[in-house]
């Protein structure tokens, strides 16, 4: 019953960080940066793991800020948030490290036939300019990664 409440908890969150991030492109550290310690606590209390969130959440920090330099020295220009990074974070801190691949595949993959669909429904490609919120996607995809880690496959959500 914890693990749900947890659950709720963490999509509560997610859904306030996916509100805020698309009316204004912020992620807000008052929100995201608590779920790092409550992933690990959530882990640490009722899944027994450790280290393997701990690893995440620095991998999940660590890759994108990486990306996030890497495209800012390549392009010039801002790519990413740090928010989405402290995100990502929050995602390993949850789900632990080896979802940090399956977040970031279901986040890119959503946001990519996000971009195409609307690219269809207004005609037209979408360009370097085009910007959408990353965030919305990376919570789609923890929340995912998240229900596979504590449930299993297929998600076992019976209270």
């Amino acid at each position: 019953m914890l693990l749900h409440f947890a659950t709720l908890l963490l999509l509560a969150a997610l859904i306030a960080l996916v509100w805020t991030d698309t009316q204004s492109f912020r992620l807000p550290d008052k929100i995201t940066l608590p779920l790092i310690p409550a992933g690990l606590a959530v882990n640490a209390v009722l899944l027994d793991q450790i280290w393997s969130p701990l690893i995440g959440a620095a991998l999940g920090y660590g890759v994108l800020v990486s990306i996030e330099l890497g495209y800012r020295y390549l392009r010039g220009i801002d790519g990413l948030g740090r928010g989405d990074a402290k995100l990502l974070a929050a995602g390993g801190a949850w789900c632990g490290a080896w979802m940090l691949p399956v977040i970031l595949l279901i986040g890119s993959w959503s946001a990519l036939l996000y971009v195409f669909l609307v690219g269809l429904a207004e005609r037209r490609a979408p360009d370097q300019s085009t910007a959408i919120a990353f965030g919305p996607w990376i919570a789609y995809g923890i929340i995912l990664a998240w229900c596979f880690h504590a449930f299993g496959a297929p998600f076992q959500l019976a209270f």
